[in-house]
């Protein structure tokens, strides 16, 4: 982590440390959604995306939004709002990682069909900032 710098990493969507899965756990039955179900979500969100964005000029995805996109098509709740400034207040994050919670809250807000980002999108955004938490904060 030393050889990251904070602003390279800030560039970064989502980043999350994963621990090494337990053998037991390994060898257990799945509850897990199948590949093709997750596959048929993530294009169902896709569609969303290109639709919502036909009428923008080289984007089609909500990685790809500008700013101003980010106000037009990331509008949140009074609740989200004071999430969202809890969470830029208490980790010290920036505006690029305030930028992109909200760019990676709307994607998960399309993979479950919901029209508008709810604050559980917006926590489990926050919660993808986890080096932000670990190693900046």
């Amino acid at each position: 982590m030393s050889k990251i710098s904070g602003p390279l990493l800030d560039r970064i969507d989502i980043h999350i440390e994963v621990p090494a899965v337990k053998y037991k756990e390994l060898r257990a039955p799945s509850s897990a959604e199948d590949s093709a179900t997750v596959g048929q979500r993530v294009l169902q969100a896709r569609g969303r995306q290109m639709a919502r964005y036909a009428a923008e000029k080289k984007t089609y995805a909500n990685a790809q939004m500008s700013p101003k996109m980010i106000r037009k098509f990331c509008t949140i709740t009074a609740e989200g709002e004071k999430l969202l400034e809890n969470a830029i207040t208490r980790l010290g994050l920036s505006a690029r990682a305030h930028d992109r919670i909200l760019k990676v809250a709307r994607t998960i807000a399309d993979l479950d069909a919901a029209e508008s980002i709810e604050p559980r999108h917006l926590s489990e955004a926050i919660q993808y900032r986890t080096l932000d938490r670990t190693y900046w904060a």
